[in-house]
């Protein structure tokens, strides 16, 4: 939040008349804002990155930030701000896990545990405190990196009113005068940078404990209705925020592009012998075999425009090759049999639709994917993060290989086999059974 909205915030400050301040209100009831109290909301972030090939650094103070609340503790302070004529927008970012409902009652007192439990509390007041004007309601931007996080949010916020027997007055306010839009955002924060802090104290000329660092790419792509845009004046900027009746769109790109090409390189790099991102972009093999991926097989699956694909995977390139990023492959490793399924399988499935063919390279990061899980990198063992059954299966598979007891092919079909992973049997695509087998067996010699 600090390095996306707050740094947002702060440029649409400094470059239009928004004028805006910040109330950060704090999600949990444990600890509290306290450097940030101390510091009367100022904090530094600092960002580096590459474009078209060059190193770009910005050092800003954010001075956006007014107020910080921690509404576990101070309950009327938190509700008070919902009797602020001015307050407009609502900006979240309490993980994907953060919007759920939970038959919790509504509280007397304290504060109710769920962040969707916790603003309906709050349009309550503002709804009571204002009448129900329509002209009082809100702007709610989620940032939780979920699928429709605006729509889940706003159902959300319907359950609770429901089961708090809420007026029907206000769940028709809720409903009219508020806008629920549904976000996509992108932006790498790898949070305090210790081994540069020093470094960077010394550009910016003071210490800062709350520094954040982060990369300069960042992309927020926003639907809702076209007073969003007219209230944002981010037109007026050159940050890289978007309005879209099409967030489906942009999300099937990121997803595709962004996340498909972490989760290929993720094993064809670890077996590779590398360790980061940063390696596999400074290895000449690897870096050629991602552009691959990306250009031949991933961006022609797409349907979408070819100069905007060609302009995303080049941003995507550029974020990878970012010096002050240190991605460790293994990090990204996590569920990896499920990121396959969402972020490459569409691109396979789609390219040998349109091309009567497999991609190589897909089916080569597929084939290094089995390998990965059989658990070992010359002599040592991978720390496999996944669900305990598919580890499980994955490894009684290549004991079986090992004992001599099934072949490669029986692995590749056992494995492809399993519908409840990949949404179908994937032994009937075709060709897949015998190039996956030839790729895998590349793997084992």
């Amino acid at each position: 939040m600090r390095a996306f909205a707050d740094w947002m915030i702060d440029v649409l400050n400094e470059k239009t008349d928004f004028k805006a301040g910040v109330v950060v209100v704090k999600p949990t009831e444990r600890g509290d804002y306290d450097d940030l109290r101390a510091s009367n909301g100022r904090f530094t972030v600092a960002l580096d990155g590459v474009r078209r090939g060059e190193l770009i650094q910005e050092r800003r103070e954010i001075s956006c930030v007014q107020r910080i609340i921690q509404p576990y503790r101070e309950r009327e302070a938190f509700l008070a701000t919902a009797e602020l004529e001015s307050m407009r927008f609502i900006i979240s970012n309490t993980t994907e896990a953060g919007i759920r409902f939970s038959e919790e009652p509504m509280p007397e007192e304290g504060m109710p545990k769920e962040f969707p439990a916790k603003l309906t509390l709050w349009l309550y007041h503002r709804y009571r405190h204002f009448s129900g004007a329509p002209e009082r309601g809100c702007i709610v931007l989620p940032m939780e990196l979920s699928a429709d996080n605006g729509t889940a949010l706003n159902r959300a916020v319907e359950q609770y009113a429901t089961h708090w027997n809420l007026p029907s007055g206000f769940r028709e306010w809720n409903a009219t005068a508020n806008h629920y839009c549904s976000t996509l955002v992108d932006r790498i924060v790898s949070g305090y940078p210790e081994d540069r802090a020093a470094k960077i104290f010394a550009e910016i000329g003071k210490e800062d404990p709350l520094l954040v660092a982060g990369e300069y790419y960042h992309s927020w792509v926003i639907a809702g209705p076209d007073l969003v845009a007219q209230e944002l004046p981010f037109a007026q900027t050159d940050l890289n925020v978007v309005f879209t009746d099409d967030l489906d769109a942009y999300r099937e790109i990121k997803v595709r592009i962004l996340n498909g090409a972490h989760t290929s390189i993720v094993p064809t790099g670890y077996l590779a012998g590398l360790e980061t991102v940063g390696d596999v972009m400074n290895d000449p093999t690897m870096s050629a075999f991602l552009a691959q991926v990306l250009n031949d097989e991933i961006i022609p699956s797409l349907d979408h425009p070819k100069d905007q694909l060609e302009a995303f995977a080049a941003d995507v390139l550029d974020r990878f090759r970012n010096p002050y990023l240190h991605h460790k492959l293994l990090d990204i490793s996590l569920n990896s049999t499920s990121k396959f399924r969402a972020r490459l399988l569409p691109s396979l499935l789609s390219y040998q639709q349109k091309k009567g063919a497999l991609p190589p390279g897909i089916v080569r990061a597929l084939a290094a994917l089995l390998r990965f899980y059989r658990g070992d990198r010359n002599g040592e063992s991978i720390p496999l993060r996944d669900e305990a059954d598919r580890i499980s299966f994955l490894k009684d598979e290549w004991t079986r290989q090992s004992h001599g007891e099934q072949g490669v092919r029986n692995v590749v079909l056992h494995v492809l086999a399993r519908a409840d992973w990949w949404g179908q049997d994937l032994n009937e695509v075709p060709q897949l059974t015998d190039e996956l087998t030839e790729a895998l067996t590349k793997y084992l010699n």
